[in-house]
């Protein structure tokens, strides 16, 4: 990969090409776990991949590209959900022949829960949770892919943690209507 990074930093736009087709895929899975919305994902990805062809002959080390890449999406995604403040729900369209697989009720309640959960965290919380437990970086190359402290990583992620756990608990809880005793 270092042989195609180098062409493309020389200007090569096929060998960028090249890079965008091996990256884009889990850029965009980071984006999207990011922002919890396909169309700002799509946007900070674009905007990203702008900066990165604008940016990439400044790029010293060829062998962190991916590293690299990762900052400017995170730093695209912040960006991203500044410009659209206001949360969206996404509605997902799936195939007419329906779901691939068995997609009971039960699952369906907990990814609601899981989404509800998620929005209460800020997009800071989010882009280091989505890096430590889907991507599975370790916090000093999250600090580092992010520009922060470690420690401001470590404490991200455990306020996010906390608050998942706190709300996903919330809204397990039984309703008891009003009057009555438990």
């Amino acid at each position: 990969m270092r042989d195609v990074v180098e062409r493309a930093r020389r200007g090569d736009r096929e060998a960028f090409g090249m890079l965008v087709n091996l990256t884009s895929n889990r850029m965009y899975a980071i984006a999207t776990r990011i922002l919890r919305d396909a169309d700002l994902a799509e946007d900070a990805l674009q905007g990203c991949l702008i900066t990165a062809w604008r940016d990439l002959p400044k790029l010293r080390d060829p062998d962190r590209f991916e590293a690299w890449l990762r900052r400017l999406l995170v730093h695209a995604c912040y960006a991203e959900a500044r410009r659209r403040r206001v949360w969206v729900g996404t509605v997902r369209v799936l195939p007419v022949d329906g779901p691939a697989g068995p997609d009971d009720l039960l699952s369906v309640i907990d990814r609601d829960a899981l989404d509800r959960a998620f929005k209460r965290l800020t997009v800071e919380q989010r882009a280091v949770f989505v890096l430590h437990s889907h991507v599975g970086l370790p916090l000093v190359e999250i600090a580092e892919t992010l520009g922060i402290p470690q420690g401001t990583a470590r404490s991200r992620l455990h306020y996010a943690i906390r608050l998942l756990r706190s709300a996903i608990t919330a809204d397990m809880a039984p309703v008891i209507p009003e009057g009555r005793m438990a």
